[in-house]
């Protein structure tokens, strides 16, 4: 299976040629989902005991699959969180592929592990923590949260051995991503959420809520997790405050930033995150707004040896190596995950390319983008804004709209190609949702969407 024939060359340069011109085309077709049963149809059977070969299984794939994909790098892509990696990013993430490294000890991927290192000290530079402060990439927010998570329960064990076997208990908002509940679930914790129309945390609310616990709960407390940019509305908690009660109270803070962690680098915001600095924990997701390729997560850690006593593995056959050159950074040490690929490295070469400072001006753009799709709403009679952009998120209404109204509207604007923007909910009404992330996102590209809504 690994002899190198001709076939296998000329398969290579075809894939090759594929992904130069993909990476080149910055408006891609957006391509729409179909039903498992009609791709079954147009495609058949690929998995056969002869095999269908590459050329037949490729041209599938460009003339079909591909198709029935959503690209996330569409300028006209605003829903959920959308993503535009660099360029650079997407050509090192095959590089990354090629060159086959185990990225999860320093003795097999101490050169790739290094560049990983080297873009995380730039991360943690933005967070404020402690030049000791440091962490780890991983597949995304949700291993980021749970990594983070699991290293505040057992700290919290150990200091609170009485209460070790009682079943945890974490704080967060009702604005708090999705995977903080789901990571609770999978950790057997329970989560007390703050209520607020607004989304938001506050030191004041979180304060209240601790003098309500009963004295039980309050034993089996082991973090509090605010947010820095929720996913809905780019709404940042109230950091300073949370981590002061935090701090007063002695309850293990984690901030999830990440989708709201790239605007650390964004000199404009950068003061509504202060406290920060002062979190045990942080999430940043640079596949989101760091312009790297899916999946790369992101978790820092104020103190790197309590991640360590919690997630360090131990086996024989993990032991063997103890020469000076072996002994380094292991990123399995502080994360879920033991087998890992390098997804910090496509972060690092992209970066290594074209500088922090060109990062700092694409994100910025994301935030000018949001405020200039803000104003041309207020400036349209049709529209009305039901809050003020945050960071790069718009939340706004069609007066007169229903849920229905709206669907149709994303289904028709979907399925002609033209763009992808969702509805979402605010205070239980449907509304308009944009995310900016991409930075070659126009002007004329938020008044044709606009145009649409008449």
């Amino acid at each position: 299976m690994h002899t190198i024939d001709m076939d296998l060359v000329e398969m290579t340069l075809d894939v090759m040629k594929y992904a130069i011109d993909r990476i080149s085309n910055v408006t891609p077709e957006l391509g729409a989902p179909k039903k498992e049963e009609e791709l079954l149809r147009l495609v058949g059977e690929t998995i056969t005991p002869e095999g269908i070969g590459g050329e037949s299984a490729f041209q599938l794939f460009k003339n079909v699959l591909v198709k029935a994909t959503v690209p996330i790098d569409h300028p006209r892509h605003l829903a959920f969180v959308p993503a535009a990696p660099t360029r650079a990013a997407i050509m090192f993430d095959l590089v990354t592929s090629a060159s086959s490294i185990h990225g999860s000890y320093w003795m097999e991927g101490a050169g790739g592990i290094f560049c990983e290192n080297q873009a995380m000290k730039w991360l943690v530079s933005l967070t404020g923590l402690p030049e000791t402060a440091f962490g780890v990439f991983t597949s995304g927010g949700t291993a980021a949260n749970l990594s983070a998570l699991v290293t505040a329960r057992e700290e919290w064990r150990e200091q609170k051995p009485a209460h070790a076997r009682d079943r945890a208990l974490l704080i967060t908002s009702t604005g708090a991503h999705s995977s903080i509940k789901s990571m609770a679930k999978v950790m057997d914790a329970d989560v007390h959420l703050v209520n607020s129309e607004e989304e938001f945390l506050s030191g004041t609310a979180l304060q209240q809520e601790l003098e309500n616990l009963s004295e039980q709960d309050r034993n089996r407390l082991f973090a509090v997790v605010a947010t820095g940019g929720t996913t809905n509305a780019g709404i940042i908690d109230d950091l300073e405050g949370v981590a002061n009660v935090c701090a007063r109270e002695n309850i293990w803070l984690h901030v999830d930033c990440a989708y709201g962690g790239g605007a650390l680098a964004a000199d404009s915001v950068r003061h509504l995150f202060n406290g920060i600095e002062q979190a045990d924990s942080i999430t940043i997701d640079p596949h989101k707004w760091l312009f790297s390729p899916y999946d790369c997560g992101a978790v820092i850690y104020k103190n790197l040896e309590l991640a360590k006593k919690a997630h360090s593995q131990k086996g024989a056959y993990l032991e063997i190596f103890k020469d000076e050159g072996a002994q380094g950074f292991n990123p399995a040490d502080y994360q879920i995950q033991l087998t890992r690929r390098l997804r910090g490295m496509p972060l690092w070469f992209s970066l290594a390319m074209h500088g922090t400072n060109k990062y700092k001006e694409a994100i910025e753009r994301g935030i000018e983008l949001a405020n200039i799709a803000a104003s041309k709403v207020e400036q349209n009679d049709l529209l009305e804004l039901v809050r003020p952009a945050s960071l790069s998120v718009v939340l706004f209404k069609r007066k007169g709209w229903s849920a229905e109204d709206y669907r149709d509207w994303t289904y028709k604007n979907h399925n002609s190609g033209f763009a992808l923007v969702t509805p979402s909910l605010w205070k239980d009404e449907s509304v308009v949702r944009f995310c900016f992330i991409n930075p070659d996102t126009t002007e004329d590209d938020i008044e044709q969407i606009l145009a649409t809504l008449d």
